[in-house]
């Protein structure tokens, strides 16, 4: 069953437009990768899917058409987004940070210390005193705590170190494995993606420029596309 639904999805900055035409759909339980180079509009359609941003053209999440809603009326409706950039608040603790966007489900502080044995254990320590990959996990978590039925990670392992990636893309795998979330995920790592997602959807140029299984992307597809 269709959770997410983006059909045409048009956005712009000011007078420059950005989005020219994004369709893709994720359905409930599914792990969706949303891949493309820098500045090819992933993060843009991240934000008109949470409403940050306005946007034209088709957009609803489990039935309920998304445009004209504020982005914290969108959270409610169980999209949980990790932003890029992490955006933790930093002078609150690991667990005023999670308990900050809390809503009732299976996911608790304990369940979260499970997930990631870092935040357990500094619980107590300002989200400023954290490492960079901490924050992330930190950020994750902070997602999670919402319940989402659709969990959006921007970019989570961007810039970390291999070993912190590596604690992530195993965090990322164990929700598909475990869970019934369904996830959209924004990352370059083709190798990591193609472990942990069942479909890829590409842009270019603001627009869908391609979208199947990792075992259609021939190689050709990812020179065109996502190589550098």
């Amino acid at each position: 069953m269709t959770l997410l639904s983006v059909e045409n999805l048009t956005a712009r900055y000011g007078v420059a437009q950005v989005l020219f035409g994004v369709t893709l759909d994720v359905a409930e339980g599914e792990v969706v990768a949303l891949m493309g180079r820098n500045g090819m509009g992933k993060t843009t359609t991240v934000k008109a899917i949470c409403r940050m941003i306005a946007s034209d053209g088709g957009l609803s999440f489990g039935g309920h058409c998304l445009h004209g809603l504020p982005s914290h009326k969108v959270a409610r409706l169980g999209i949980g987004l990790a932003p890029e950039g992490r955006r933790c608040f930093r002078d609150l603790t690991v667990e005023e940070n999670l308990i900050a966007a809390a809503r009732p489900g299976d996911w608790t502080l304990k369940k979260i210390a499970d997930l990631f044995p870092r935040l357990g254990e500094r619980r107590h320590q300002r989200a400023a005193s954290l490492s960079g990959g901490e924050q992330q996990m930190l950020a994750i978590g902070r997602a999670l705590m919402t319940n989402p039925r659709l969990l959006v990670l921007d970019e989570a392992t961007e810039g970390l170190a291999p070993i912190i990636r590596q604690e992530i893309w195993s965090a990322i795998a164990r929700l598909k494995r475990e869970t019934g979330t369904a996830i959209l995920l924004v990352d370059k790592s083709v190798r990591e993606l193609a472990q942990v997602s069942d479909r890829a959807v590409i842009l270019a140029r603001g627009e869908t420029a391609w979208s199947g299984t990792f075992d259609e992307m021939t190689p050709e597809v990812s020179n065109a596309y996502v190589g550098v």
